[in-house]
Parts: C-alpha cells; sequence; structure tokens
C-alpha cells in the first residue's frame, strides 16, 4: 500500500488531477475498494489532490491554450465528474475581457477564411465552428454583428 501511494503522490504531482483520474489509476495499480477511498482521503489530506485547484487549472489551460469556451470546459469537467460548486470556481478564473477578445479573434479568423462563400454562409459556418469550440451563442452573435459591421 506505501508502495502504491507513493506512486500515487508522485501521479498528482506531475499535474493537477480530478479524482476521477485517481481512482481509475488506483484501479491500474490494484487497489479495490476500501483501500481506494483510503487512499484518496490520504492525497486530499496531504493536499496532493485538491478538486477546485484542478477545476481552475483546467478550465484556464484550455482557455488559453486551446481557446475552448466556456460550455466546452463545463462539459469536460462534467465528465470528469467534479463538482458543479469546482466548475463554477473552474470557470471563474476566465477573465471575461481575455474570452471575449479570444471569441472575437477567432470568429474573425474564421470568418475571414469562408470569404469565397455567400454571406449567410460564412455567417452560420463561423457561428458552427465557434458553438463547437464551446462559446455560447449569444456572444456568438455579438461577436458576429461586430464582424459585420467592421467589414461593411
Amino acid at each position: 500500500m506505501e508502495k502504491d501511494l507513493e506512486t500515487l503522490r508522485r501521479y498528482c504531482a506531475y499535474q493537477e488531477r480530478c479524482h476521477q483520474e485517481v481512482k481509475y489509476k488506483c484501479l491500474e495499480l490494484g487497489l479495490r475498494g476500501e483501500e481506494v477511498e483510503e487512499a484518496i482521503a490520504m492525497l486530499i489530506a496531504e493536499n496532493f489532490l485538491n478538486e477546485e485547484r484542478f477545476a481552475k487549472a483546467f478550465a484556464g489551460g484550455k482557455f488559453r491554450i486551446k481557446q475552448w469556451g466556456r460550455n466546452k470546459i463545463k462539459a469536460e469537467l462534467k465528465q470528469k465528474q467534479v463538482s458543479d460548486y469546482c466548475i463554477r470556481k473552474g470557470l471563474a478564473e476566465i477573465d471575461e475581457e481575455d474570452y471575449y477578445a479570444a471569441l472575437l479573434k477567432l470568429a474573425d479568423k474564421k470568418y475571414q477564411s469562408l470569404n469565397r462563400e455567400t454571406a449567410m454562409k460564412q455567417r452560420y459556418k463561423t457561428m458552427q465552428h465557434l458553438l463547437q469550440r464551446g462559446f455560447e451563442s449569444s456572444l456568438i452573435n455579438e461577436a458576429l454583428e461586430q464582424i459585420a459591421n467592421n467589414d461593411a
């Protein structure tokens, strides 16, 4: 058990992890039932495992590096079984101005890349692209209006 715990400490120290990832790692190591719960409790007590910290790091990273929108980040965190409280905390890490600026930049880039299409198709395809990235439709519409006004 001590050897497994050391492996888990290293696993958690390498990068922020959610409880689900650590559970899977425990199962990989051959821990079962009570042992898994004990190991997770120990890691939390030693501050190797902190779901709020994970959510903040995950949300910030996915937004800054992959330019994901809030909806996609939220869906990924839900899939990782992160609590709603931690998801809210994680999403709060994203600066509102940076978020809109990133959305505008992505929208403009996609819109310009479709310049051979009709205006209607350009708008539709840009909208679909940004929805897939996880941005909110109200913000996408706002950004597309801004881009359309700049082009006019």
